[in-house]
């Protein structure tokens, strides 16, 4: 034990690491006992015994880098040269991890993401829990390799995929709350997410160097759009009307920030007043785009057109709209009863010359009652 000039009483090993005379804090007392201390100098000289340098040791441990600080890393490194969504990634962040920010990333263990998981689930929904999760296990296997993975074996929430769009009347209420909007950039913004289907990022970011207002063609680069590759999105007259009304705004984007540099990025609180105006609930940014490929499918636009418009890849991403769409499935059955119906006796011609629909005859009780006896014997 050690006394210093103030006082303050601790224990030490005097030891020789790697051949130099060196002094190992244990702990101060009476904070840490003499058993305590005996029973540490016991771990601490078999340690040195098979070659280890607690100093060293402890010295890894000081360096080791943060969450917060992994988590800058992977954002340098990774989502912002690589990734469409880096601006999506730093809110949810902010929103959902900052409580592991100040945690040395090996001390934070699968009891800890669990405990973490569940409270988000509890508090903002389980789709929210479960990306949150899928971030944090991406900074750790980018960034911190050779440091197990505190995410694996952590269970998502089950999810069920969403299939909201706008009808007919939420539609039109929707449209005359944008036309209401006292905000162009609002309006605008929208209106373009409804009418070119395109993702809410790319929106945000579009680039005059990307749009030909004459060929009504919205070029999205490579970079920014979700499957890696260029995806030219048609601009019908009205998104073209909005674009031209838009031209006056010098710079490189057609949203420009109105804080500084860069374009605009948290349009949630506009969303929110205006979904409050039109009487819409549980409709996010996301919907507008499945409205636009909803409403081609009740057209009867193909799965391969609707896909293309879309920026689909694969079919099974496009085959949600006929699920949704089901007019087309009630008139080919609407189409098959009426014509089972005209074999039915006396059916008789309608006025228009069509048939007449005829309600089917009523089951014979008495025949029920024989069959059920048949069934009894």
């Amino acid at each position: 034990m050690r006394m210093g000039y103030t006082g303050v009483k601790s224990f030490e090993l005097y030891k020789r690491v790697g051949g130099r005379p060196t002094r190992l804090k244990i702990g101060r007392f009476p904070g840490v006992t003499v058993e305590q201390a005996r029973k540490q100098v016991v771990r601490m000289t078999g340690e040195i015994a098979q070659g280890m340098d607690p100093h060293a040791e402890r010295r890894r441990a000081r360096a080791e880098a943060s969450f917060k600080e992994l988590f800058e890393r992977f954002m340098e490194v990774h989502a912002r040269p690589h990734l469409r969504t880096a601006s999506e990634l730093e809110n949810m962040h902010r929103r959902y991890l900052t409580p592991l920010d100040h945690r040395k990333v090996s001390s934070i263990d699968m009891a800890d993401v669990q405990r973490l998981h569940s409270r988000i689930g509890k508090e903002a929904g389980h789709y929210a829990a479960n990306r949150a999760l899928a971030l944090m296990s991406s900074v750790y296997s980018t960034c911190a390799a050779g440091t197990p993975n505190p995410c694996k074996g952590v269970r998502h929430f089950k999810e069920q995929s969403r299939e909201r769009f706008l009808p007919a009347d939420e539609l039109k209420r929707l449209l005359a709350a944008l036309d209401d909007e006292p905000d162009d950039t609002w309006r605008h913004f929208f209106t373009l997410l409804l009418l070119t289907g395109a993702r809410r990022s790319n929106v945000e970011g579009m680039r005059w160097a990307d749009v030909s207002l004459e060929r009504g063609l919205w070029a999205i680069p490579g970079e920014q759009s979700k499957n890696a590759q260029q995806l030219a999105v048609v601009l019908v007259p009205a998104a073209v009307e909005i674009l031209r009304a838009r031209q006056g705004n010098n710079g490189e984007w057609v949203f420009p920030s109105k804080r500084g540099d860069g374009h605009i990025i948290e349009p949630k609180a506009a969303w929110k007043a205006i979904l409050k105006r039109a009487k819409i609930t549980d409709c996010r940014m996301h919907d507008l785009r499945r409205t636009l490929g909803s409403w081609q499918a009740a057209a009867g636009v193909s799965m391969l057109v609707i896909g293309k418009s879309l920026g689909h890849r694969s079919q099974a991403s496009t085959a949600v709209y006929a699920r949704m769409n089901m007019e087309p499935v009630r008139a080919a059955v609407t189409a098959a009863t009426d014509s089972m119906l005209k074999l039915l006796p006396g059916a008789a011609p309608a006025a228009n010359g069509e048939p007449a629909q005829k309600v089917l005859p009523a089951p014979n009780p008495k025949a029920h009652d024989r069959e059920n006896e048949g069934s009894a014997k």
